[in-house]
């Protein structure tokens, strides 16, 4: 079998899909021996197999424990990935408050985009899953976040990613902090709806997205002040 760069990331992807806990270790490692990138492993192996593995859920053709058996089987291959990512050597510090809105504990599409932020030099403060919106503000007050990224599965919660972004504008702390909001029911247009700053679909493009966005908002302060 091909061991090209484009066949190992497939084959990463699948894994994931197929829920192969096992196999996706020795792709990984083999993916690895090849000098490959290992975030582009995550973001255009794991994590699509991982987003394949979202859109059947959807579809109603996987449920709750596949959804978590392909999680297990994307961790797999994060733990042989992840010491091999080659953080991002810029001199500016980033500071990100993540979490799963309260009322729900799904926390998949949280933990990715956490890794992806950590491999892009922010330092994150992780609040774990069913996190009430206060708790999100206390955070981002006490360590002077940058931003602030919302994670929910469920549409019965998507309510409280407003909740947020109320609290911050309560606080006066909207101007200052950028809010990424995602998961599988969020869309571009209820970003918009509820005010947020980013969404994207994907959870590397959403880090990418996050510090575009901050280093925007540095450089109005700047002008501003």
């Amino acid at each position: 079998m091909s061991n090209s760069k484009e066949a190992l990331l497939n084959r990463l992807a699948q894994c994931v899909v197929e829920m192969e806990d096992e196999i996706v270790v020795d792709i990984a490692k083999e993916y690895i021996e090849n000098d490959f990138d290992a975030y582009e492993g995550i973001a255009k192996g794991l994590a699509c197999g991982m987003e394949e593995a979202g859109k059947l859920y959807e579809e109603e053709e996987y449920y709750i424990p596949e959804l978590l058996l392909c999680s297990d089987a994307m961790y797999e291959g994060i733990d042989i990935l992840k010491p091999h990512l080659k953080k991002d050597d810029t001199k500016e510090s980033y500071k990100a408050v993540v979490g799963v809105v309260e009322g729900d504990t799904h926390d998949i599409g949280k933990n990715l985009f956490k890794i992806m932020l950590e491999t892009s030099g922010f330092e994150v403060y992780d609040l774990g899953r069913d996190v009430a919106p206060v708790d999100f503000i206390n955070k981002a007050k006490e360590v002077n976040a940058d931003v602030v990224g919302l994670s929910t599965l469920m549409t019965t919660t998507m309510d409280n990613m407003e909740v947020v972004i109320d609290l911050l504008k309560k606080e006066n702390m909207r101007e200052n902090v950028v809010v990424m909001v995602g998961g599988g029911p969020i869309s571009q247009s209820f970003a918009d709806k509820i005010g947020a700053d980013g969404y994207a679909y994907e959870a590397s493009k959403s880090v990418k997205l996050a510090k575009e966005l901050v280093i925007k908002k540095r450089a109005k302060h700047k002008e501003v002040v």
